[in-house]
């Protein structure tokens, strides 16, 4: 089992950054690879980022490349979003996941852990 609590969502100006963590609870973080997803109001869930279980290799969905990082801390059982340049339409409900097997993905049917979700609203 693994417990996901997300944190650092906000409500911030576009153009300004804000940084989400993950914190994992559970032995199998390590060994897992980690993704972001958003949802907006009236709209599905969508692929944000990805990084594998080492956290060699990362995805991103094409709306945020260049600007977010992920990152993960085995140390810390920590996976961090970093965002910048934000823009209204990144305005969602934040989400970790942690996939079922070590390698990146951006399927969510690939994700047996959620967390809760962090709220990030962006303003005009």
């Amino acid at each position: 089992q693994v417990q996901l609590v997300e944190s650092g969502g906000g409500l911030v100006q576009a153009g300004g950054s804000l940084r989400l963590s993950c914190a994992a609870s559970g032995r199998t973080f390590s060994s897992a690879a980690m993704g972001w997803f958003r949802q907006a109001p009236g709209k599905e869930r969508e692929f944000v980022a990805t990084i594998n279980w080492s956290g060699g290799t990362t995805r991103y969905a094409d709306s945020v490349k260049g600007r977010c990082a992920i990152s993960r801390d085995n140390a810390k059982n920590t996976v961090y979003l970093e965002m910048n340049s934000l823009k209204p339409e990144d305005t969602a409900v934040y989400y970790c996941a942690a996939g079922r097997y070590g390698s990146s993905s951006n399927r969510d049917s690939l994700y047996d852990y959620w967390g809760q979700g962090t709220q990030v609203t962006v303003s005009s």
